[in-house]
C-alpha cells in the first residue's frame, strides 16, 4: 500500500538481508526527518502540508515507522504518486494508512511531498486504556492494496477534512484532562467513516472488482496447469494477493462483498475442481493426485475433500465405474 508520504509499503515477505531497515520509533524523530516543528504531544500528531512542507531528503531508504498513519490527500488533477519504478494516477482525492511495523521505502532522497493534505501520526501507547486500542486493528484499510487509495466523493472529502481540522483545533490548545478524550473520540469518527467508505467502495467499484475475481481465477488456473503446485505447494492467500498487488484483507474483504466468501474458500474451491478432474480423467492414485495439487501429505487432501465433497476421493473415482 501506499503510506500518507506517498511512499510505498514494502511486505514483510522481503527477506531480511536484502535492506537493512532503521526503525523510527518516535513521532519527535520523525518530525525532525521532515523538518518539522516539534510535537506538541510525543504521541500524536498532525501535520498540515499547506504550513509545512515535507521534504524526505534525510528519510532512510527503507525504515519502519512504530506508529499508525493516515493521511488526506486530495484530488490533484494529472497528478501521480510514486511507488517502486511506476506511478499511480491521484486524480480522485482519498485516505491512505499504514500500521504500526510496516517497511516503507522512500522514493528518490530529496523529492518534495506535495500529495497528502493531512498527515495523523499515532503512536499505539495513545489508546491505552480505550477500546480503540483493540479496535482499530480490526480496520481492514490499514493493510490496503498497495497501488489503491480509499477513494472519497467530494462530500465525503469535506467530512474527512473537518475531523482533520477538529483535531489539528484541539492539538493546537494547552494540553489538558479531557484533550486525550476529545482527540481519541475524533480518531474514532474518523476511522468510522473510513469504514464506511471502505465498504461502500466494493459497491461502487463491482467493474474493477469483478475484473479482479477474474484475474484471481486465472492466476489460480495458471498455479495448477503449470505445476507450480508441485514445487510450491497449495497456493497461498499471501501468494495470490501479492500476485494481484492488493493485500490479503483487501482481497478476502473484496471477495466477501461480492460472493460471500473468503480467498481461503476460493483457492479450496479451485483444489476440488482440480482434484476432481484428475480423479475421474486420469489413472493418476489419490497419493499422486494430492502431489500434484500441492499436498505433503495425502491425509491432508484426503480431509480436504471428504469436507467439501461428504464422500473420500476414491469413492468419488469409483462413482465413475
Amino acid at each position: 500500500m501506499l503510506n500518507v508520504a506517498g511512499y510505498a509499503t514494502v511486505r514483510g515477505s522481503m527477506k531480511k538481508e536484502d535492506v537493512a531497515h532503521v526503525n523510527v520509533k518516535s513521532l519527535s524523530e520523525m518530525h525532525r526527518i521532515f523538518g518539522l516543528p516539534a510535537p506538541t504531544h510525543p504521541l500524536i500528531s498532525l501535520a498540515d502540508s499547506a504550513t509545512h512542507r515535507l521534504i524526505s531528503i534525510n528519510m532512510p531508504y527503507s525504515h519502519i515507522r512504530n506508529f499508525y498513519t493516515i493521511s488526506y490527500k486530495p484530488g490533484i488533477k494529472g497528478g501521480r504518486v510514486r511507488y517502486g519504478q511506476g506511478y499511480y494516477d491521484v486524480d480522485g482525492g482519498g485516505l491512505l494508512f499504514a500500521a504500526p511495523n510496516q517497511i516503507v521505502g522512500n522514493p528518490v532522497h530529496g523529492e518534495v511531498e506535495t500529495c497528502a493534505l493531512y498527515t495523523l501520526l499515532i503512536h499505539p501507547d495513545f489508546f491505552l486504556n480505550y477500546p480503540l486500542a483493540k479496535k482499530i486493528k480490526q480496520y481492514g484499510f490499514f493493510s490496503y492494496a498497495i497501488n489503491e487509495t480509499l477513494h472519497l466523493s467530494e462530500k465525503e472529502q469535506a467530512t474527512i477534512v473537518a475531523i482533520f481540522k477538529n483535531i489539528e483545533e484541539e492539538l493546537s490548545h494547552r494540553i489538558d484532562d479531557v484533550s486525550q478524550d476529545v482527540i481519541v473520540s475524533q480518531v474514532e469518527l474518523l476511522l468510522s467513516y473510513a469504514n464506511r467508505f471502505y465498504k461502500r467502495q466494493f459497491v461502487t467499484r463491482k467493474v474493477v472488482d469483478n475484473d479482479l475475481v477474474q484475474k484471481l481465477d486465472d492466476l489460480l488456473e495458471e498455479y495448477f496447469d503449470s505445476n507450480k503446485s508441485i514445487r510450491q505447494g497449495v497456493p497461498t492467500v499471501h501468494y495470490l494477493s501479492e500476485k494481484l498487488s492488493v493485500s490479503p484483507s483487501y482481497l478476502s474483504d473484496m471477495l466477501r462483498a461480492h460472493i460471500g466468501q473468503n480467498t481461503q474458500y476460493i483457492i479450496q474451491q479451485k483444489i476440488i475442481e482440480k482434484a476432481k478432474e484428475k480423479l475421474s480423467a486420469t489413472t493418476l492414485s489419490v497419493s499422486e493426485v494430492a502431489y500434484a495439487l500441492g499436498f505433503g501429505h495425502s491425509q491432508s487432501f484426503n480431509k480436504l475433500f471428504k469436507a467439501k465433497m461428504r464422500m473420500s476421493p476414491l469413492e468419488f473415482r469409483r462413482s465413475f465405474s
